[in-house]
């Protein structure tokens, strides 16, 4: 087996065991991936240190492993990005930077995103207040 089938197989079984909630195994296999750059592993890493998940809540490093993969354009870490600046979680709250993560996440097409966007949008938040425009997106979430 090469070196690539073995890093997706580590992958794959992180996420495997990640989704069974097996956080203290899953953190072992993604752990190095996230470190060498893997984007999945690295969103996954950020959500067990958010949420202290089989490890030691950890806001500041998964604020890091949140950055790494919304540098690499993960839909979903991107979204995450926008709910630490949204909530002021691991970082100072910062509207601008929310709307800027959730619209790059929206534009890959994930629902979450574009609702709360949508919802950004009709408070005016870390965007000027327009009501057609939050339709809009709200409309592309399918509601």
């Amino acid at each position: 087996m090469d070196a690539r089938s073995e890093q997706e197989m580590q992958l794959s079984s992180g996420i495997a065991a990640f989704e069974t909630k097996y956080f203290a195994q899953s953190m072992q296999l993604l752990s190095p991936l996230a470190d060498q750059g893997e984007a999945e592993a690295q969103y996954r890493m950020a959500i067990m240190l958010q949420n202290g998940l089989g490890m030691v809540k950890n806001e500041a490093k998964a604020l890091y492993y949140m950055q790494k993969a919304a540098e690499q354009n993960h839909a979903l870490g991107l979204h995450g990005l926008g709910f630490m600046y949204l909530e002021g979680e691991g970082v100072k709250k910062d509207y601008l930077k929310a709307a800027d993560c959730f619209r790059q996440a929206a534009d890959q097409g994930l629902a979450g995103s574009l609702t709360t966007l949508a919802s950004m949008y009709e408070q005016g938040l870390g965007v000027a207040q327009d009501l057609d425009e939050a339709q809009r997106l709200y409309k592309r979430a399918g509601f």
